[in-house]
């Protein structure tokens, strides 16, 4: 008799038998709240079991493990992995037997079973899924990522004398000559992207990718399908520039019915992780961000990884990441995601701000320029970032297209649309739009500037044209090297783990912030620095860091100009 996982791993989570994080739990709420309320989401959808469990009959049956001492026998899946393919699979159009779920994400730690289970899917996509001239692909930046689930079904194919005797390995792809199918694995670079019908597409490690537009190309080369499916499968990552984040945020609005998102079972979304960064010591909710293990990920080699990242803070962060499913920032970053992310908001108008501290970080033709008031409150702790950036209008054009064509995944155009970019004519950026933007502050916020840290290096004519505005002493040069910014960028530091920095959440400088590099002297003094990667902009920490030094070698007098 074939049983309803789906309600029995239900039952584990939501009763801890199995220790589930938040968002698994949301999911198979849903699911199981749809069980019971047959037509809460239309009366032509039901639950039909045999759909639910062929795909689990199909793999257990016919795939082979490939792998480790188990090489040859048949393929077991779990409980978690079983309750997905029958929440993906089970729900079907009444009259026409088509099945709902159009798009699926699974989001875990590494090494648990993401690949081994996708390669059986595809293999069940190519041959038994109802799909004549069936187009399977895995999908990755890289040939070589989306590989491995190839190479893997091509293993299981090889292993298993059923599978042999109906598929064909070609050259580059997996032929079915049954219903004329194929099962292949390409790359963001393949030439024939645009021309694919694709019925069941995994795309890999979504982290990596650097824009939507394959996303987009392999969603949209979906079109002509009736029962189409997109796999995406990923860990976490450490670049907040790629389309992970924005995905993640669109599944979880599902998932939380918010911001114009309604769940209705088309998009399925299996999101393990942490419920809280500190649980990471907790072995008891390891499990959350790894439901396979102990069975399918090594329990020993976690705990190995573990107590490595605490000594190790580089090791950590990939730890976080990869085995956690916390977002972090890169690998060298002077802070970790955790640390700088704060989605706090303020509304300038009510907070009655009455002096501030300015950051200026100039530039002329390829960086952003940035800059910076911020303010405190008497009898508040936090300090308050308004934030206001530049750029010349040929450089904007430039990076739009450069995006627009995947080369830059920066989402210029939506910054500027949201008033987070102020453009200046011509190839150059016109300085006298900044200390426009620092009168606008005075006069229409009644924010008076009391002091603006800049880089000495900066135009002359910007530096008087401040000191005629806002007088003779108000500008105070801050030479960027460790010695000035070690001790600042330290109490800096602490105060945006600490979410004391109120940056109203602007994308821009939490951008910036996940960018900045830390590098260190011989007497642990330390700096900001850029990455390798030159298109990944810090000017907003610079001028962050220009006030904030102001701020922390004038702290008294500034509190009494509060007070």
């Amino acid at each position: 008799m074939k049983k309803n996982y789906i309600k029995e791993y239900y039952e584990k989570i939501s009763t801890g038998k199995i220790n589930a994080c938040k968002r698994i739990k949301q999911q198979y709420k849903l699911l199981v709240d749809e069980l019971d309320n047959p037509g809460i989401y239309g009366d032509n959808w039901i639950f039909d079991l045999d759909y639910a469990s062929y795909p689990i009959e199909f793999i257990e049956k016919f795939c082979k493990q490939s792998k480790g001492n188990k090489i040859g026998k048949n393929l077991k899946l779990e409980l978690f992995q079983k309750a997905k393919i029958q929440a993906v699979y089970g729900f079907i159009d009444k009259n026409t037997k088509l099945r709902r779920c159009r798009e699926t994400a699974t989001i875990e730690g590494r090494k648990n079973g993401k690949t081994t289970e996708t390669s059986g899917l595809s293999l069940n996509a190519l041959m038994a899924d109802g799909e004549g001239g069936a187009e399977v692909y895995f999908v990755a930046t890289k040939k070589e990522q989306a590989g491995k689930g190839f190479v893997e079904a091509s293993h299981m194919v090889s292993q298993s004398p059923e599978l042999r005797r109906h598929l064909t390995k070609r050259r580059s792809d997996i032929y079915f000559e049954d219903t004329f199918s194929i099962m292949q694995a390409l790359s963001s670079d393949s030439n024939t992207l645009d021309s694919l019908n694709s019925s069941y597409v995994t795309i890999d490690e979504l982290h990596a990718i650097k824009n939507r537009d394959l996303y987009d190309v392999m969603q949209q080369s979906m079109y002509a399908r009736e029962q189409p499916l997109l796999n995406i499968t990923s860990t976490n990552g450490f670049n907040r520039d790629t389309i992970f984040d924005d995905q993640y945020e669109m599944y979880c609005n599902i998932l939380d019915n918010a911001n114009g998102y309604k769940y209705d079972g088309t998009v399925l979304a299996f999101i393990y992780e942490l419920d809280n960064p500190e649980e990471w010591t907790n072995e008891e909710c390891w499990i959350k961000a790894n439901p396979g293990l102990g069975t399918i990920k090594s329990l020993d080699e976690l705990r190995r990884n573990v107590e490595r990242a605490k000594v190790d803070d580089k090791y950590r962060r990939t730890v976080l990441t990869k085995d956690f499913n916390l977002k972090q920032s890169s690998e060298n970053a002077w802070l970790s995601w955790e640390d700088l992310n704060n989605e706090e908001k303020f509304n300038i108008e009510d907070m009655g701000f009455t002096y501030g501290i300015g950051g200026v970080d100039l530039s002329s033709t390829t960086d952003l320029t940035s800059a910076k008031m911020i303010c405190k409150r008497k009898d508040d702790n936090k300090i308050y970032v308004i934030s206001q950036y530049f750029l010349p209008e040929e450089l904007f054009y430039e990076r739009c297209k450069a995006s627009e064509n995947g080369r830059d995944s920066v989402p210029y155009r939506i910054w500027q649309e949201r008033g987070l970019i102020t453009l200046t004519e011509g190839n150059k950026v016109d300085y006298h739009y900044i200390t426009d933007w620092f009168k606008e502050l005075q006069e229409k916020y009644n924010i008076y500037l009391y002091k603006c840290g800049y880089d000495p290096w900066a135009s002359t004519y910007f530096i008087n044209e401040m000191k005629v505005n806002f007088g003779e002493n108000t500008m105070i040069p801050i030479i960027q090297g460790p010695k000035t910014f070690s001790n600042p960028m330290k109490e800096l530091a602490a105060d945006l783990k600490a979410k004391l920095i109120n940056y109203n959440n602007n994308p821009i400088d939490k951008w910036c912030l996940s960018n900045t590099v830390q590098k260190s002297d011989e007497n642990n003094n330390i700096r900001p620095m850029k990455g390798t990667n030159q298109r990944k902009r810090v000017d907003g920490t610079f001028s962050l860091l220009d006030a904030y030094t102001v701020y922390y070698n004038n702290k008294e007098e500034y509190d009494n100009y509060i007070s």
